[in-house]
């Protein structure tokens, strides 16, 4: 017997898919997929929701598998009645035999109707566990909605490869999900609004957070105050944040950043130091702090390979981000896909909700959605819009570099090796650093370090990243595919690394750059963070080994 809404959403993943095609397939089941699914499901379409991750939630509601028998999964999230009414909806559509939900399941391929095929066509890896060794399920659909979500910027620093340095998304994460603390005393650092949050889930878990380190100023947001005037719900969470750490006696330093990491196996301190306005480091300002854990994070990145493979317009964000250009309906400048929700531009969970509403109605054909659901998107867009210039990144940032930090992670490429390609190689781009560097080639494939070598490499905007495949596919199952026509790789909505860094050599996978594996060995890691720490209490507070 289910033991909640979210559980009885929930699919196993070896369940088959039915026969297609269906009237909409939605990538992605966090907010804006859920909200665009049960909609369109209430307008009578028959739909496919896929989803990479074990449940539906994405990462805004993430939630302890049931088996965790956490009682009060509610006090790790803002809004949860609103997440368990859309559970409730999509289970009441699956027992309808409306909504298919297909969880476990990444979207490898997306190939564009043609002449001779009118229907998209989604080919989506299966998991290990299923009946047939994963491999590839091919789904047929009419029209096409991305939600895909978004994942966490990083910009490096000396020791942000320590054990105990996670992002600030990630410790959120290990607590929704696992509920296990990254540590025990946990300095919060980066930029962007998710730093308040993750500091107050934190000390309400139990965890002493010394200090949140905010790079940029939230008086960025006095900016516009008729913005502010229009969504009071962001000021009253804002407030609440605030209120938490008050009590707590969280310090909260602005115009500040931690510019190193101190520690040898496990992270045993960071230095603070103040901040110019191009986020340049002032000399004599540094502090050091103990802690045995570091959250640490600079905003979302919009995750857009499946779209922009297929050459759909993207716009800049305040931010230095790009996002999918869509118009009042949700519409891509591809025919027949829609997007909602962070692909659009990082807005938070209530704007995805209403542009995953709006996506859904103009697919199910109706002109004129209800005029407060617009009202609503333009207001919470227009304070995502007034959210990410308040908190882009100064153009100092790699200051806080020495020449031998390690930019790239996954392959070891230190910065004096990318300032080497750009100044003595010749290299203008990211790519052309990546082909002398290897930097990006690694398992995230450029997911972690792509905006910071973009920046080294002197880049002074993204450009859109197009990526054949969105998670590695054996050889004999590419094989099997024959020549795809207009198709595109994307993230089935759990923020895992996509993309392809080159053609794959005997012995690889394609979809892979990095070193070659075995062929029966997948390539590539899930991107979630994994807790280290020990149980939880099954009251949603999070404990830690001798508590």
């Amino acid at each position: 017997m289910p033991t909640s809404p979210a559980d009885a959403a929930r699919t196993l993943p070896g369940d088959p898919p039915a026969a297609g095609p269906f009237d909409l397939a939605v990538i992605g089941a966090g907010p804006a997929g859920l909200a665009g699914a049960v909609t369109a499901a209430d307008r009578g379409l028959r739909c496919v929701l896929l989803d990479a991750g074990a449940r539906p939630g994405g990462q805004f509601y993430r939630h302890p598998d049931p088996a965790m028998g956490a009682a009060r999964p509610d006090r790790l999230h803002h809004h949860w009645s609103t997440f368990t009414a859309l559970a409730d909806r999509l289970a009441a559509h699956r027992q309808a035999g409306r909504i298919e939900l297909l969880t476990g399941h990444h979207v490898a391929l997306l190939e564009a109707p043609t002449a001779g095929r009118p229907y998209w066509r989604l080919q989506a890896r299966r998991p290990e566990t299923h009946p047939a060794d994963g491999g590839l399920t091919a789904l047929h659909a009419g029209a096409v909605l991305l939600a895909t979500g978004a994942h966490e910027r990083q910009l490096p620093f000396p020791g942000w490869t320590l054990p105990g340095v996670v992002t600030a998304g990630g410790a959120q994460a290990m607590l929704k999900s696992s509920l296990v603390l990254p540590g025990r005393r946990i300095v919060v650092a980066g930029s962007g609004p998710l730093l308040l949050a993750a500091a107050a889930s934190l000390v309400a878990a139990g965890a002493e957070v010394p200090a949140v380190v905010e790079a940029g100023d939230y008086l960025g947001y006095a900016r516009r105050p008729g913005v502010l005037a229009g969504v009071p719900g962001k000021l009253a969470e804002g407030a609440g944040y605030g209120a938490t750490l008050a009590r707590r006696a969280v310090r909260l330093r602005r115009r500040s950043a931690v510019v190193e990491a101190h520690g040898a196996d496990n992270v045993t301190a960071v230095t603070v130091a103040r901040l110019d306005a191009d986020w340049r480091p002032l000399p004599g300002t540094e502090r050091r702090i103990a802690c045995d854990a570091l959250a640490v994070g600079h905003g979302l990145v919009p995750q857009l390979e499946l779209a922009t493979e297929l050459g759909a317009a993207t716009r800049s964000v305040p931010d230095g981000t790009l996002a999918l250009r869509v118009d009042a309906h949700q519409r891509t400048s591809v025919p027949g896909l829609w997007a909602a929700g962070e692909t659009c531009g990082v807005g938070g969970a209530e704007l995805a909700l209403a542009e995953g509403e709006l996506a859904a109605l103009s697919i199910a054909g109706e002109a004129a959605p209800p005029a407060a659901l617009v009202s609503r998107r333009r207001r919470l867009r227009a304070f995502a819009e007034l959210m990410a210039a308040a908190h882009r990144p100064g153009e100092g940032w790699p200051g806080w570099l020495r020449p031998d930090t390690e930019v790239c992670r996954c392959e070891e490429v230190p910065a004096e090796r990318i300032t080497e390609a750009v100044t003595e190689l010749g290299a203008g781009d990211a790519r052309t650093v990546k082909l002398l560097t290897r930097a990006g080639m690694g398992w995230c494939q450029g997911r972690m370090c792509g905006p910071a070598v973009a920046r080294l490499a002197g880049m002074a905007e993204p450009a859109p990243d197009r990526r054949p495949f969105s998670c590695p596919v054996r050889l004999g199952e590419l094989a099997q595919l024959g020549e795809p026509a207009g198709c595109a790789g994307g993230s089935a909505g759990s923020g895992d690394p996509a993309g392809s860094g080159g053609p794959a050599g005997a012995g690889e996978l394609a979809g892979t750059s990095g070193e070659p594996t075995g062929s029966d060995e997948l390539a590539g890691t899930s991107g979630e963070p994994t807790g280290t720490e020990g149980p939880a209490g099954r009251d949603g507070s999070a404990r830690l080994p001798g508590d």
